[in-house]
């Protein structure tokens, strides 16, 4: 056999060449020592078990949440000889192991979004109701699915679902779900609506919607969100995030679609309280028009009335002032050339004057003059 010397930096080149051949990609169980993170960009660790440790890293945008040393997860990576820093594991995710480690890791995270507000009640938009176009998020082949599809043919009609068919569960679940929000909120023809939604199952089963990428996806989504994971005892960081949670895949359904036999009857009631409504206020308007009809015929009667008695006394008016009424009496008119005589002093011996009584006329002379005794009255 040939001895075969290396240098260094070929050795590690030839042992990667090897390992990448070998291993391209590696599973690993164990339990979480020595982390340390750096610029908020990368993150070291160790992962372990009683007899072994390997030296890990990657960059943060793949962690699941906040870790602890103690956590027991399983990473997925490419194992690499590093020239100076020895061997490692390249991660390209972590993913949490066991009810307790989940539990502790959510409890971290909810503190650290609830701090940076991402759960204000402040920040939750009202949902369109109803929506014209709903980004349904979930797997195709899910109970949650078909519950969801069954409530909303039943409750509603004319509805756009725009169906992103993801993992729910598992290593790849939380990176589909937030790519399913993120192109959800860049189609043509935006949704009015995106519902995140899943049935129940175990803390590792729901572990993706603890998850911080799918808890700030739904979060930013600039589109409201609706997110109903597993049963109603359930709450999942994600539904903290969220606009509007339900309780289940199909109250989000109930919470989001009214029934259309509700509203049929609501509107078949509304259209009878406002024919009722308009026959009211046709048969108060109709009172209104008698009532004024009769109010004007009272006041046109009492216009006459006081027209008629004001003619009748100008009248009588005019009849008292009348200068040939006093002819009717017996009485007569002086006249000469046609002027009223008032005084004998107007007339002289021999003169012609007429005399105006109510049937004729009568021309006469003045044969003599007799004028009359002024009365003396006592100072």
């Amino acid at each position: 056999m040939e001895r075969i010397i290396y240098g260094v930096s070929d050795f590690v080149a030839y042992i990667n060449q090897t390992i990448e051949f070998a291993y391209p990609v590696v599973e690993i169980e164990g339990e979480l020592s020595n982390i340390k993170t750096s610029q908020d960009k990368w993150v070291y660790f160790d992962i372990k078990d009683a007899e072994a440790s390997v030296r890990c890293f990657g960059m943060m945008y793949m962690l699941p949440g906040p870790l602890e040393d103690g956590m027991r997860v399983r990473i997925v990576g490419a194992p690499k000889l590093h020239p100076r820093f020895g061997f490692s594991i390249n991660c390209q995710s972590v993913h949490l192991l066991g009810e307790g480690a989940l539990r502790k890791a959510a409890e971290l995270l909810a503190a650290k979004l609830d701090k940076e507000g991402l759960f204000d009640q402040a920040r939750k938009r009202p949902l369109p109701h109803p929506p014209k176009r709903i980004a349904l998020i979930t797997a195709g082949t899910s109970a949650a699915y078909a519950d969801f599809i069954k409530i909303a043919k039943e409750r509603w009609v004319g509805l756009t679902i725009d169906f992103y068919n993801v993992l729910v569960q598992g290593d790849a679940s939380a990176e589909q779900v937030v790519s399913a929000v993120e192109t959800a909120n860049k189609q043509a023809e935006v949704a009015d609506v995106v519902v995140v939604i899943r049935g129940g199952g175990s803390a590792e089963d729901l572990a993706s919607f603890n998850d911080e990428r799918v808890v700030r996806a739904v979060a930013v989504s600039r589109i409201p969100t609706l997110v109903a994971i597993g049963h109603e005892i359930d709450v999942s960081l994600a539904e903290l995030a969220a606009d509007v949670r339900a309780s289940t895949p199909s109250n989000a359904a109930e919470l989001l679609l009214p029934d259309k036999k509700r509203e049929l009857q609501d509107l078949s009631t509304m259209s009878r309280q406002l024919d009722q409504l308009a026959q009211g206020v046709i048969t108060a308007k109709k009172r209104q028009i008698v009532h004024t009809a009769m109010l004007l015929d009272e006041g046109l009667r009492q216009c006459y009335s006081r027209a008629a008695a004001k003619l009748a006394a100008l009248n009588n008016i005019l009849t008292a002032l009348d200068p040939e009424r006093p002819l009717a009496l017996g009485y007569a008119l002086v006249l000469q050339g046609g002027r009223v005589l008032r005084s004998v002093e107007q007339l002289a011996p021999q003169q012609l004057f007429q005399v105006k009584l109510s049937d004729g006329n009568i021309e006469s002379q003045v044969k003599s003059i007799e004028r009359k005794i002024p009365k003396i009255t006592e100072e």
